[in-house]
């Protein structure tokens, strides 16, 4: 069974920014598809990000040329650079590996235990 640890959460200003990691086990991380979903207190999980397992990203629009999703297979790593954070953008991240399709389709399979991030105004 695949296990995926985050860190890097925590409390920012707004303007500010974070960088999450995602630590993955498992010899077949670097064939798998990754992303980033987030979810706010009394909202729905929603995807942030996803990278294919050969460096195709794809962002939600509200994240859009602020969040940059990256791999790194040797570290088994995936990472959520955040930039110009909002107040919006606080909610638990968590890190998913699943399966993406020919066409692009995300389809979450294994979650961690997600992180807090806090953006104050």
């Amino acid at each position: 069974q695949v296990q995926l640890v985050e860190s890097g959460g925590g409390s920012v200003q707004a303007g500010g920014s974070l960088r999450l990691s995602c630590a993955g086990s498992g010899r077949i991380f670097s064939s798998n598809a990754m992303a980033w979903y987030r979810q706010a207190p009394g909202k729905e999980r929603e995807m942030v990000a996803t990278i294919s397992s050969s460096g195709t990203t794809n962002y939600a629009d509200s994240v859009r040329g602020r969040f940059t999703i990256s791999r790194d297979n040797g570290k088994n790593t995936v990472y959520l650079q955040m930039n110009s954070l909002k107040p919006e953008d606080t909610a638990v991240y968590y890190c998913n590996k699943g399966v993406m399709t020919i066409s692009g389709t995300y389809y979450p399979v294994d979650w961690g235990q997600g992180t807090q991030v806090t953006v104050s105004s």
